[in-house]
C-alpha cells in the first residue's frame, strides 16, 4: 500500500468543497498547491474521503474481534466505533500504555532539557520543616546506599514487570508483566516457585495482547483482580485459582480497583467506559459511559461512590446505580493521568499532562488548590496515610506528586503550598508510595533509582540502584518490605526494617 501527501490533500480539498466550505477549500487548495497537481482525478467519485474513512473504521472494528490466528475472540460481537473511537483504539491507547517506551523516551528527552535549572525553593507558613530535600547527607552516601544483602530479586517473568502490589493481609506479593502473566510470590517461603496466573486465554494472541497492565488486591486479601491489554479483567483466589473472567470492555483495561467492602470491582478502559462488576458473581452492575476518551484511572471514595479520569481532561464522580455523574470536575488542560481520594474520602487529587496537579472537594465546582510548580507532565500522585480520621492523626496530611521533570514534590493538603522538592532523580519518576506509617516516601524512576525520603524534612535516607528502570513500587502492610517492578523482568524486594528504628 502506498499513497502520497498530494493524494491526501486532494481528497481533503474535495471534502471541503463538497461540504460547502468554499473559503476553507480555497485557502487549503492554495497552500497545498492543489491546482498545480498532476494527479488524474477525473474518476474520483464524490464522498471519497468519507468512504475511505468508513472502511478504515470497519477494519479496526473487525481487528478488535479477531485473534491473530484468524479465530474470533470469546466476545466476538463487533464493536461499533466512531471515527475518533477507532483512532483511540489504534493509537492513543498504545501511546499511553507504552508509557515506559515510546512516549516516555521522547518526552523524557524534552523534559530533561527543560528541567535544567529547577530550583528547590519552598513556601513558608506550614506546619512542617521546609529544608529542601535535595541530597542532604544524613550519615553520608555510604550509609544511604542499600546493601545488596538486603535486596532479594524475584526472577520468573519473561518480559518487563509493569505492576506489583503486596497482599494487605498475608506475606504475599503479586506482580503483572508484559509476558502475559501475573505471579503470586509467597514471601514466607522465598525459595518457592511463584504461582503463575496466565492471561492468554488459550489463544494465539500476540504478547502485547495479553500484557497484564494493572492489578489490585481485595481488602481482606482473599482475591486478586487483574486487568489486561486484551480488554478482560480476571478475578483470582490468593492461591492462584481463576474465579471469573470479566469480558465486556472493547479495549485494554488500564485501571482496576475493589471497593473497601469487596462487593464491587471497578474497571476502566481505553474503550472510554468504566464498568462496575459484582465482586462475587462477576455480573455487570453498571457500565458508565460519559467519558469521551480513554479512562486512565479510577478510585473509590466509599463503597458506592467512585471517581474516574480520562484523556478527555475531565474527572467524574459517580454513585453506583446512577447513569450520570453526580459531580464533574473540569479545569485540566490535558489528559488526566491519575486520581486518588485522601484517606477519609474528603479531598480528591488529580494530576495531568498539563503539568499540574489539583485538589478538589465535593463541596466546590472549582479546585481548592492548583499545584502548578512542576515543569513537566505530572504522571502520578499519592496521599499520605496520615491526618485526622486516620491511624496517624498527629501527622499532617500531605500529597506527593511525581513528574516527567524528574522531581517529586510534597504539598500541604490544607494550604496547597509546596513543602519539599525531591530532586535526586535524573529521569521521569513513575512511582511514589508512602510507608504505612506515613513517615517515609519511596520514589522510583526510569533512571533505575529507588530513593527513600524522610517526609518530615525531605531528606534522602536510602538509595537503591536497580539494573533497569522502575515502573511501580509497593510497600507491605507492616512497612518492613518495599517491592519494585523492573524493566529487566525482575521484581526487587528491599528489606527496609532499619528505617523503623532510624538511621
Amino acid at each position: 500500500m502506498a499513497f502520497t501527501s498530494e493524494e491526501v490533500n486532494y481528497l481533503v480539498y474535495r471534502y471541503l468543497l463538497e461540504s460547502g466550505f468554499s473559503h476553507s477549500a480555497f485557502v487549503f487548495g492554495s497552500e497545498s498547491l492543489i491546482h498545480e497537481s498532476t494527479l488524474d482525478v477525473s474518476q474520483v467519485p464524490p464522498g471519497s474521503l468519507v468512504s475511505i474513512l468508513q472502511k478504515g473504521v470497519q477494519y479496526v472494528e473487525a481487528e478488535t474481534a479477531i485473534n491473530e490466528d484468524g479465530t474470533f475472540t470469546e466476545d466476538s460481537k463487533l464493536q461499533s466505533l466512531s471515527l475518533i473511537g477507532a483512532v483511540v483504539q489504534n493509537s492513543i491507547l498504545v501511546q499511553k500504555y507504552r508509557k515506559f517506551r515510546d512516549k516516555f523516551e521522547d518526552k523524557a528527552d524534552e523534559d530533561n532539557k527543560e528541567a535544567v535549572g529547577v530550583t528547590g525553593e519552598l513556601d513558608d507558613g506550614n506546619d512542617m520543616e521546609t529544608d529542601v530535600g535535595k541530597d542532604a547527607d544524613v550519615r553520608g552516601l555510604a550509609d544511604r546506599v542499600m546493601p545488596q544483602d538486603l535486596v532479594t530479586d524475584l526472577s520468573g517473568h519473561k518480559s518487563e514487570v509493569l505492576t506489583c502490589q503486596w497482599n494487605p493481609c498475608f506475606d504475599m506479593l503479586a506482580s503483572g508483566s508484559a509476558d502475559g502473566t501475573a505471579m503470586l510470590w509467597a514471601m514466607e517461603s522465598p525459595g518457592e516457585s511463584p504461582q503463575i496466573l496466565p492471561h492468554d486465554g488459550g489463544t494465539k494472541k500476540s504478547k502485547e495482547g495479553s500484557d497484564v497492565t494493572t492489578l489490585h488486591w481485595k481488602s481482606d486479601g482473599s482475591c486478586l483482580a487483574t486487568g489486561c491489554y486484551d480488554g478482560r479483567a480476571r478475578i483470582w483466589t490468593n492461591e492462584g485459582v481463576l474465579q471469573n473472567t470479566l469480558a465486556l470492555h472493547r479495549g485494554p483495561v488500564f485501571s482496576i480497583k475493589w471497593n473497601q467492602k469487596g462487593n464491587y470491582l471497578a474497571t476502566g478502559s481505553v474503550d472510554t467506559t468504566t464498568i462496575v462488576w459484582d465482586g462475587v458473581t462477576g455480573e455487570v452492575k453498571q457500565q458508565l459511559s460519559m467519558h469521551k476518551d480513554p479512562v486512565l484511572d479510577l478510585d473509590w471514595q466509599s463503597n458506592s461512590t467512585l471517581a474516574t479520569c480520562s484523556t478527555d481532561q475531565l474527572v467524574l464522580v459517580w454513585e453506583v446505580g446512577s447513569n450520570v455523574p453526580i459531580k464533574t470536575f473540569s479545569g485540566h488542560k490535558n489528559g488526566v493521568n491519575c486520581i486518588q481520594w485522601d484517606p477519609t474520602g474528603t479531598l480528591l487529587a488529580s494530576c495531568s499532562d498539563d503539568k499540574t496537579a489539583k485538589i478538589w472537594s465535593m463541596d466546590k465546582d472549582t479546585c481548592l488548590h492548583d499545584l502548578s510548580e512542576h515543569i513537566g507532565d505530572v504522571y502520578t500522585l499519592k496521599w499520605s496515610p496520615t491526618g485526622a480520621g486516620t491511624d496517624h492523626p498527629n501527622i499532617s496530611l500531605v500529597l506527593a506528586t511525581a513528574s516527567f521533570d524528574s522531581t517529586v514534590r510534597l504539598w500541604n493538603a490544607e494550604t496547597g503550598k509546596c513543602l519539599h522538592v525531591m530532586e535526586k532523580h535524573t529521569q521521569p519518576v513513575y512511582s511514589v508510595v508512602f510507608s504505612p506509617d506515613g513517615r517515609y516516601l519511596a520514589t522510583g524512576s526510569r533512571d533505575k533509582q529507588c530513593l527513600i525520603w524522610d517526609v518530615r524534612n525531605g531528606n534522602l535516607i536510602r538509595e537503591f540502584e536497580a539494573e533497569s528502570g522502575i515502573f511501580e513500587m509497593s510497600w507491605n502492610a507492616d512497612g518492613t518490605k518495599l517491592a519494585a517492578s523492573l524493566e529487566n523482568n525482575v521484581v526487587s524486594v528491599l528489606d527496609v526494617r532499619k528505617l523503623a528504628v532510624g538511621l
